[in-house]
């Protein structure tokens, strides 16, 4: 049975890379005729942004249950502002006529600060921690992906879903939601309602495990270690994952991070096996940019890490007698920015566009996160 298609405009697809954020310029590319784009005042778009962290950090500090929890450990304030942030922004990007410069500005947002989040949070992590986990952890993302990967294929066709529509949603949910689908897209031909089924279905299962995951992790009984190779093996997007991770723990956000990474850099051997596997039916346009596989805030974030690691992150010093640790400073800056940058992300969802993915398509997806996240956590228990 095939999918129910609804005809979506060149821009309500573009807007279905919403969750994203990351990738300015894609690393697949096929000869396209320039487009004129509008001037829009892109500063409504980081205001409103900056409006809705603020009012995520004043809802974190409310000073009652469940933002603020006393318990033998000390005070907790287990919803983060971040997960608070893009869950404001939805809401307002939904209820509130914003505009075309607003979602414009807030997408520019998230693109500019996701990055420098990411580097930041290197400095929350050191060669110590990734040792803890090491090679165990990088199995754990390789079998992950291959079950997401395979799984979706499987059950796609099963259900009749498109071969290229299976793949796409395999791949976003296997390595890195939509980044993965938009370089994969080209390799394979996909045409736009694989892309648009696609897109769609990994932006809802992985808003869905974004917010589920913390609370599930919990009820498991995780451990931060474990939580965060959990995270960052089996959720969708990037700022998903780094969001998701630090609503456990900065300790789980860390490593959800890291590990996240891991997977972003794999991008690489799927397209090679894919531009090998349809090299004889590929189209002439097609255009591999293998140098941008590593996007350059993953050599931030490893710089810091190491930086870090090193103890080449020097202790602040003030006249007054005060002093804090340089790392703790850029640790908090992340918080900050990530808050900034799920606002936002919020601020672009559009609930109604992402609802009129198909059922059989959506099916595809929610298996393949689902055999996902039982793997790694099944490995994670065996191996961690």
């Amino acid at each position: 049975m095939a999918p129910v298609l609804h005809k979506l405009s060149p821009e309500a697809l573009l807007s279905l890379g919403s969750m994203e954020g990351v990738y300015e310029l894609p690393v697949v590319e096929t000869q396209t005729t320039p487009k004129l784009e509008q001037k829009l005042p892109l500063w409504r778009g980081w205001a409103a942004a900056i409006a809705v962290s603020a009012l995520a950090f004043a809802i974190h500090y409310l000073p009652f249950e469940p933002f603020r929890v006393e318990g033998p450990s000390g005070v907790r304030r287990p919803i983060s502002a971040a997960i608070l942030a893009i869950f404001a922004g939805a809401i307002a990007g939904n209820l509130l006529p914003l505009g075309k410069a607003v979602v414009a500005g807030a997408k520019q947002t998230a693109r500019r600060v996701i990055p420098a989040t990411i580097v930041l949070t290197g400095a929350t992590l050191s060669l110590s921690h990734a040792a803890s986990v090491g090679i165990r952890a990088f199995a754990i993302v390789v079998v992950t992906m291959s079950i997401a990967m395979l799984s979706a294929l499987v059950i796609g066709r099963l259900l009749g879903v498109w071969t290229r529509t299976n793949i796409l949603i395999g791949a976003g949910t296997a390595i890195c939601g939509n980044s993965a689908i938009v370089a994969v897209a080209p390799l394979i031909d996909a045409e736009d309602r694989d892309v648009m089924l696609s897109m769609g279905a990994v932006n809802l299962l992985g808003l869905a495990l974004m917010f589920a995951s913390p609370a599930i992790g919990g009820l498991l009984g995780m451990t931060d270690q474990g939580y965060g190779v959990w995270a960052g093996s089996t959720i969708h997007a990037v700022p998903q994952a780094i969001a998701a991770g630090f609503a456990f723990s900065e300790k789980a956000g860390g490593l959800a991070t890291l590990v996240k990474l891991v997977r972003v850099a794999l991008l690489a051997p799927l397209l090679l096996v894919l531009a090998f596997a349809y090299a004889r039916t590929r189209k002439a346009g097609v255009t591999v940019h293998y140098g941008r596989l590593v996007p350059p805030f993953l050599w931030g974030f490893f710089g810091l890490f190491l930086l870090n690691s090193l103890g080449w992150l020097p202790l602040l010093r003030f006249a007054s007698g005060f002093s804090v640790n340089l790392a703790d400073v850029l640790a908090e800056a992340g918080n900050v920015l990530l808050t900034l940058a799920m606002a936002a992300m919020g601020l672009e969802v559009n609930v109604k566009l992402l609802m009129k993915v198909g059922g059989a398509a959506l099916a595809v997806g929610a298996a393949s996160s689902a055999a996902a996240c039982a793997v790694s956590w099944a490995l994670i228990r065996w191996l961690l």
